[in-house]
């Protein structure tokens, strides 16, 4: 039977040409980057605060898209990937936490299948006996692998789980994991709600009309921003934003608080954790946005709300 695969908004394209990989290739060994100066570890980090917490919300950035969010008493883990190597990169910096140190999830949101976002080797050592909420077309890959706390989620699909709404919203991607695979599941974020805070873990996406979208349906306080793997932006301009697009996307959706996450972790792309920092730093200061508005959490750092 014939596998349904799926599309972006507008059905934007971000299939690329070999021409196009063989160019971006010789471009990357043209312009080495140094790797070496890499995004810091936070000095002191709140590991038995949060093993405790049940009544406060917070955030903690474990490093590219894993975070440990804290909301409404629950422990959940966004695209958790502890994975030392990506690829033939190894990872650039270790995870802010260790796994021994997180305590029991409740819930695990997974944006889409690519391996940077969802790595069974994790899962696997994972405590608790967490729910895992994926994009359609992900559900067979866990339920082969023993896992049965499993839903499936369309575009702003919506379910309530302990007091705690989760929707599934769309994003500009694709994914792959396997060589006939490609888009045969779906791509997007998670918003989050409880009656006090709304979490928006965007995932992995390029700038699209869906920010504006979304806006009209959410409101949104908190958004968890990818930032990284833009670079060269001719190449990864549909699927990745850049630092400058990520804050244009921020302010489609009038945000209140800004945290970036999707860079500096591996080396997917032609830029640098710093170089993305930076970007974001100076079309913050361009727009003479508010300050206290953007929050960049070193890796292991906790913000609580």
């Amino acid at each position: 039977m014939r596998r349904k695969r799926y599309t972006n908004l507008d059905v934007v394209d971000t299939r690329k040409t070999l021409r196009e990989m063989i160019r971006w290739q010789k471009e990357r060994n043209e312009k080495k980057k140094d790797l070496r100066i890499v995004i810091e570890q936070a000095p002191d980090k709140e590991i038995e605060k949060f093993a405790i917490n049940r009544s406060k919300t917070s955030i903690t950035w474990i490093g590219h898209s894993t975070c440990l969010i804290q909301i409404n008493g629950l422990n959940i883990i966004t695209d958790p990937v502890w994975a030392k190597r990506m690829g033939f990169q190894k990872r650039l910096t270790k995870p802010g936490v260790a796994l021994v140190e997180l305590p029991e999830i409740d819930v695990v949101i997974i944006s889409h299948g690519h391996y940077d976002h969802l790595d069974f080797g994790t899962i696997k050592h994972l405590k608790g006996n967490p729910s895992y909420f994926v994009p359609v077309g992900l559900r067979s890959k866990f339920q082969i692998r023993g896992y049965k706390k499993v839903i499936e989620a369309e575009w702003f699909d919506s379910f309530v789980f302990e007091n705690t709404k989760f929707t599934f919203v769309p994003a500009q991607h694709w994914t792959k994991r396997t060589m006939t695979d490609t888009n045969t599941s779906h791509w997007g974020g998670w918003i989050i709600e409880s009656a006090e805070q709304s979490i928006y873990f965007v995932g992995d996406t390029g700038y699209f009309r869906g920010f504006q979208e979304i806006a009209k349906k959410f409101t949104v306080d908190t958004v968890l921003m990818p930032i990284g793997a833009y670079e060269p932006e001719w190449f990864m301009r549909e699927s990745h934003l850049t630092p400058e697009d990520a804050v244009k996307g921020f302010l489609d959706l009038a945000g209140k608080t800004f945290i970036p996450i999707h860079y500096g972790t591996y080396h997917l792309a032609d830029d640098t954790g710093p170089e993305a920092v930076e970007r974001l730093n100076a079309e913050w200061r361009k727009l003479q946005l508010d300050e206290n508005r953007l929050k960049k959490l070193l890796i292991g750092e906790t913000l609580w709300l």
